[in-house]
């Protein structure tokens, strides 16, 4: 059965493969230094694609789900790669503890690119975390690594919480640990966390912003502070 629903997913992708957009998103990801395998399906198409395709599964076991989702990970593609994350996302409702090994697992084996670590970070990784917070302490481990994909989704991941007003000292503490990463893709996606916290805690962020500017390079202060008010961003962006 398993089989049956890999192949038929492929098959429906190379229906839908289109040249054009195949080679829009290389251009796209060689932009970031991603080599990612592609049949060049739009986007919009493959959530449509998923949607239908976990309509076929969604009463198995989530731990069969899981193993489907990881054999299309395995294939290298984006567009199965994409699949793959939008089911974990819809199961986040049956997560449990174990789960993070897995997604952890995902993370640095199969996130090579912006596109999936956003992706992956603000849907599933991130409810996984909103959920059980007690392993958020675990992602600042990531901060560390010498993949740029894992750092940045050390801040990523906590967007989802941040847009459902939780965690902020988490936030804070991660941009802590990122603050001074040279890599500009981190800088932005701390900056992007950060941002995503000042639409509930605007002056929390501000005055964290204030603390640590000296440090902070001016892109991630850009990032973070684009959804203040006027006033703020401008004293934000005052050169000592």
């Amino acid at each position: 059965m398993e089989d049956m629903i890999r192949a038929e997913i492929r098959d429906r992708l190379k229906k839908y493969a289109d040249l054009k957009e195949r080679k829009k998103r290389t251009r796209w990801e060689k932009a970031s230094h991603e080599r990612p395998k592609l049949y060049g399906v739009p986007t919009p198409v493959v959530r449509k694609l998923s949607s239908e395709f976990f309509r076929k599964v969604k009463k198995k076991p989530k731990h069969e789900i899981l193993q489907l989702s990881n054999d299309l990970l395995r294939s290298g593609y984006s567009e199965e790669r994409t699949i793959a994350f939008d089911w974990a996302f819809r199961l986040r409702r049956k997560f449990e503890r174990l789960d993070f090994q897995l997604l952890e697992t995902w993370l640095t084996e199969h996130v090579q690119g912006w596109g999936a670590c956003d992706d992956f970070c603000t849907h599933a990784l991130g409810a996984f975390l909103y959920k059980f917070p007690a392993f958020i302490p675990k992602t600042r481990d990531w901060t560390r690594s010498e993949n740029r994909w894992v750092r940045r989704a050390s801040a990523v991941c906590l967007i989802y919480s941040a847009r459902r007003k939780v965690h902020l000292e988490d936030v804070f503490r991660t941009a802590d640990a990122l603050l001074t990463d040279h890599d500009v893709m981190v800088q932005k996606g701390y900056g992007w966390m950060l941002k995503e916290a000042s639409n509930h805690y605007p002056k929390e962020v501000f005055n964290y912003v204030m603390t640590k500017k000296k440090g902070m390079p001016r892109t991630a202060l850009r990032y973070a502070i684009e959804k203040l008010s006027l006033e703020y961003r401008a004293e934000a962006m005052k050169r000592e």
